[in-house]
């Protein structure tokens, strides 16, 4: 079988940031998935299982309500390497299009305060794996030291 594109990243040198993983023509449009990475691979521990999926439980409930964005976003979730999540969004875009959103939905994680959206047994698969103050904790992190600094590193995957 032929290695599949994300697997031929250099993990090695890849550094926390947004970055275009691929784009797609779903029937007349494009569908650009992203690289939302908030750990270095294989050099910093990875995100908790806790944190991570309250973090998507945060963020996908922050992007498909944002007044301007939510008629683009089609999917936010996690990576099975817990690095990082995927964001799927309509359109043909670049991450320097994308910074001030997720700088602001990295901020409203990093500040939630109240019950945890959808985290109740009716609502969730595994509604007791939730872990609010580390993800908070790892959204505030991810903000401050990359998403409010980004440079092309951030941006474009290592060769």
């Amino acid at each position: 079988m032929d290695k599949i594109p994300s697997f031929t990243i250099n993990h090695l040198l890849l550094k926390r940031g947004i970055y275009v993983s691929r784009k797609d023509k779903v029937g007349g449009e494009v569908v650009t998935t992203f690289d939302i990475r908030m750990k270095e691979p294989n050099r910093e521990p990875a995100l908790g299982q806790g944190a991570i999926h309250t973090i998507e439980h945060l963020a996908a409930t922050y992007l498909r309500n944002n007044a301007k964005w939510k008629d683009r976003i089609v999917y936010w979730g996690p990576m099975g390497c817990l690095t990082g999540n995927y964001l799927l969004m309509r359109g043909d875009l670049e991450a320097k299009d994308i910074e001030e959103l997720m700088q602001e939905t990295f901020r409203f994680v990093a500040n939630y305060e109240g019950e945890v959206p959808g985290a109740a047994p009716k609502d969730c698969g595994n509604y007791l794996l939730h872990d609010l103050p580390m993800a908070k904790w790892e959204s505030r992190k991810f903000l401050e030291e990359v998403l409010l600094h980004m440079k092309d590193e951030n941006r474009i995957y290592p060769e």
